[in-house]
């Protein structure tokens, strides 16, 4: 059985933190810099993709004591979310092939919100996937380290070998390859995602000499 892994953001949906920072600027009635410095600059939510707080309930908690704001409630920090988030249909193409090819999962870095909140970010995504979503909090590590891609393939009981990782990240794909996952970067020219490229790369996995 083949796997195919997709990161979520920047790789099957844009994202630009420049337009989620002021959307929750206005819900949180706190300034741009202070939600950045307070949150995202002191590490909390890296901390949060690593499982810290591991239920949407907790992530709001916390982020309304860090940032001292009030607590958003999950559909409100959906919205601001989805202000930052636009769908790469190329790489939606390329999704939906691999899901004829094999099993598709996500392999993503973020929280408990964003997982809870997927079905509104991205329904997409969530009706080729179904429940095929690892986020980097369910599994207690990060891209790029070596051991969240390990996770990864005992949840599915995979060979390495057998394991294809489709990432914006150059550093998340060469820790994809340190563990003998077969990765592909995708990468943005000229404002461009290049997913005719992602689309082969798909392609030739599945054709590769067994």
């Amino acid at each position: 059985m083949d796997v195919y892994f997709f990161d979520l953001d920047k790789t099957l949906y844009a994202y630009d933190f420049r337009r989620r920072l002021p959307a929750l600027a206005v819900l949180t009635g706190a300034s741009q810099y202070h939600l950045a410095r307070t949150w995202w600059a002191d590490g909390y939510e890296a901390r949060a993709e690593a499982g810290e707080w591991p239920t949407p309930a907790a992530y709001l908690a916390e982020f309304a004591r860090v940032t001292e704001t009030r607590r958003l409630t999950l559909a409100e920090w959906a919205s601001a979310r989805a202000a930052a988030m636009t769908r790469i249909d190329g790489s939606m193409d390329a999704l939906r092939r691999a899901s004829e090819l094999g099993t598709v999962s996500l392999l993503s870095n973020n929280p408990a919100a964003t997982a809870s909140a997927l079905p509104i970010l991205a329904p997409d995504v969530v009706e080729i996937l179904g429940r095929n979503q690892l986020f980097s909090y369910m599994l207690g590590a990060r891209k790029p380290g070596e051991e969240i891609y390990r996770r990864a393939l005992d949840h599915y009981g995979v060979d390495a070998a057998d394991a294809f990782l489709a990432d914006d990240s150059l550093a998340n794909v060469e820790g994809a390859r340190s563990v003998g996952m077969t990765a592909f970067q995708l990468l943005r020219v000229d404002g461009q995602y290049q997913t005719d490229a992602l689309l082969a790369a798909v392609e030739a996995f599945a054709g590769r000499p067994r």
